[in-house]
Parts: C-alpha cells; sequence; structure tokens
C-alpha cells in the first residue's frame, strides 16, 4: 500500500442520524452503568419509584436523537426529565451528563443565550435544593456544577465559531475560485471570438473587392478561424475541466504558459497586426500561475488591440528578473479613453490577476502614442524564477 493511503477497512464514524443514534445510545449506556446500583443490592426505594426513574433516564437519553435538529427544545426537555429524575429517585445517578451534552450542542449551533439561560436555571435550581435541605449537594458541589456548565457553554461556543470561521473561509475559496474561472473564460472565449470576429471581416471585404483575388486571402482567414476556434475549444475543455463532477474524466492537458507565446502571436499576425516579440533577463520556466498570468496578460492585450483601436503595428516586451517578470505590451494605434479603461472588463481582469499574485498592472496611452499594458508579477515569496 502506498504512503499515506487510505485502508478501505478503516472505520469512519457514524454520520448524519447515525451519529445521532451512537449518541444517544452512547450516553444511555453511560448513565445506565452508572445507575444499576437502584437494581442491585439492598432496596432504598419502592419499585415504582425506580421504574419512574428509568423511565426518565430513557425518555432523555432518547431524546438526544433529536438533539442537532431541535436543541432548544431537547434541552429543556432533558433538563425538566433530569430535575424529575433526582427528586423522584434516592439515586444519584449520573444523568446530569444527558443534560450537559445537549448544553454543548446548544451552545455550538449558535444558541448562546438559550444555553447560558439553560445553564443558569440548572445552578439556581441545584441551589435551591441545597438551601431546601439536600444534603447530597453542598455549596461545594454547586461551585463545581457552576464551573463545569461554564465550561461546557464555552466549549460549545468556541466550536461554533471555528465552524463558522471554516464555513466563511470556504465561501471565501469558492468565490475566489468563480472569480479565477470567470476570469479564464473572459480571456479564452474573449481573445479567440475577437480573432475570429476579425478574420471573418477581413475575409469578407476581400471578397467584395475583388472576388477572383480574395479568394486565397479568403481561405487564409477561413484557416486562421478553423485553428482559433479549435483552440478555443480546447482552452474551454480544459478551463471547464474544474467543474467536472468528481468521478467524470477532466482534461488533462496543462495551462498555457510562455512557451506557447509563439501561437499567440502568430493568430495576431494572421489578423493583420504586425507583432514583434522583445526578450530580456534570466532564462528558464517560470512559476506556473506567474506564466499562466502572464501569457493571459498578453492574450488580453492583443485582443484589446484587436476590438478598440486601428493598430498596426505591437511590441511585446517581455523581461524575466530575479524576482519578478515584467511584460509590456505597446501599440501604435490612436487607442481607447485616456481614462485607460476600455470596455468590458479586459483590463480590470488583467489587473485582478496581477494583484492576485502580489503584482501591479498599469494601462494608458504611452509617451509617443497608442496604448501600454505594463504589468508586474512577482514570484511566489520573492523566489528566484526556477531554472
Amino acid at each position: 500500500m502506498a504512503l499515506g493511503a487510505v485502508s478501505p477497512l478503516r472505520p469512519r464514524p457514524p454520520r448524519g442520524r447515525a451519529a445521532d443514534a451512537a449518541l444517544a445510545c452512547g450516553v444511555f449506556v453511560l448513565v445506565a452503568v452508572g445507575s444499576l446500583r437502584s437494581l442491585i443490592g439492598e432496596r432504598e426505594e419502592s419499585w415504582s419509584a425506580t421504574i419512574l426513574g428509568w423511565t426518565l433516564i430513557a425518555a432523555a437519553c432518547a431524546a438526544l436523537y433529536f438533539c442537532r435538529r431541535r436543541p432548544v427544545v431537547v434541552a429543556v426537555f432533558v433538563l425538566a426529565a433530569t430535575a424529575a429524575y433526582y427528586l423522584v429517585s434516592v439515586y444519584d445517578g449520573p444523568l446530569m451528563v444527558a443534560f450537559v451534552v445537549t448544553l454543548h450542542v446548544v451552545a455550538a449551533q449558535g444558541h448562546l443565550q438559550a444555553a447560558i439561560a439553560l445553564a443558569a436555571l440548572t445552578v439556581i435550581a441545584t441551589g435551591i435544593g441545597t438551601l431546601a435541605g439536600n444534603h447530597d449537594v453542598n455549596g461545594v458541589a454547586v461551585f463545581m456544577l457552576t464551573g463545569w456548565l461554564v465550561g461546557v457553554v464555552a466549549l460549545g461556543w468556541v466550536r461554533h465559531n471555528r465552524l463558522a470561521l471554516a464555513r466563511e473561509i470556504e465561501e471565501r475559496a469558492a468565490s475566489e475560485e468563480r472569480l479565477r474561472i470567470a476570469r479564464e473564460l473572459h480571456d479564452v472565449v474573449g481573445h479567440h471570438i475577437s480573432l475570429i470576429n476579425v478574420q471573418s471581416a477581413a475575409a469578407l471585404r476581400r471578397l467584395h473587392k475583388n472576388p477572383a483575388k480574395g479568394a486565397q486571402s479568403a481561405e487564409e482567414a477561413l484557416g486562421a478561424i478553423k485553428d482559433a476556434s479549435r483552440e478555443a475549444l480546447r482552452e474551454l475543455r480544459a478551463t471547464l475541466g474544474v467543474l467536472r463532477q468528481v468521478d467524470e474524466t477532466a482534461p488533462t492537458a496543462p495551462a498555457p504558459g510562455l512557451d506557447r507565446l509563439g501561437e499567440l502571436v502568430a493568430s495576431a499576425r494572421l489578423a493583420g497586426l504586425d507583432v514583434r516579440v522583445q526578450f530580456s533577463g534570466e532564462q528558464g520556466r517560470l512559476p506556473a500561475e506567474v506564466d499562466l498570468a502572464a501569457y493571459r496578460i498578453i492574450q488580453e492585450s492583443l485582443t484589446n488591440v484587436n476590438r478598440h483601436t486601428r493598430a498596426t503595428a505591437v511590441t511585446v516586451g517581455i523581461d524575466r528578473g530575479t524576482r519578478q517578470v515584467t511584460v509590456e505590451i505597446t501599440d501604435n494605434g490612436d487607442g481607447p479613453a485616456a481614462d485607460g479603461e476600455t470596455p468590458g472588463s479586459g483590463i480590470r481582469g488583467m489587473r485582478e490577476r496581477a494583484h492576485a499574485l502580489g503584482g501591479e498592472l498599469t494601462a494608458g496611452p504611452g509617451p509617443d502614442g497608442g496604448f501600454t499594458v505594463r504589468g508586474r508579477i512577482p514570484y511566489a515569496n520573492g523566489a528566484r524564477s526556477p531554472s
């Protein structure tokens, strides 16, 4: 068996209704063992009182089966049954354990005020019984009972807060994952659909202007559309793979990175852009999340050039430093509005992607005209780029 593998024979704790039944049965066994002296040995009470006491024990323990579904109601019932038991029976059995369990559940499910009220009522009733002449419980016992109940309520409330924090963390992680998936879908669909739109429009213009000479150009454009649609489908399958059920087979293709920059540049050139790529800095692969982010920023920038500018040339600069990678995309078009925001959520998505990795992204008109997108993405924990 592989190290860390879970044995199929390893017992699993019960859950749901089975856990409720196990709790009720376990507490009943504990209380019954502690109350056996009412059935064995010299009699100190009548059999009718003994039968009534055991009926109360069975009722209080059986109510624990419903404790998680109706915690406050069950706690009140168990407290009443426990009080009646100690008033009826002369044997001081451990039925108080059943009430302590319900008190913990009440606090653990967030009913703090109800738990405090029940604990206070228990202490007050016990104190009144002691003052009324119950010699089985003295002042020290009341003090210890108070500390015990306070501790139980505190532990239950701590558990409630821990579970609430765990749920909050899980919900936050789910929201971040949904945002990541939405960002991936936006980048994939936006880039390839934009490319398909540009190529099809170019093919139609060439056919309308000169049907004879435009046939070859239209054929090249249709080929580019075919490649772009196939690539879009492949990346969509890879991105949507995280939404598949556990028992389904998810795609195993790696996430795109700068090693596929050549394909991205080639598709942009087919759309009529003169794209030049400039590399500088260290060699070697980048961390996977940094590599994907850099690729997506370049992809979205080229998509925005096709959509929103009349540029003819684009320069893509990639600088791999010892602690970060910097990508800069500059075009020679007229650019979008001066505030640096294009229609849609492209630039905002790029900025969020960079911020998620501790980096930053700026976008706006370039110093020599056109539009410039510059993203800086540090490596995880300030580590060097792996070689």
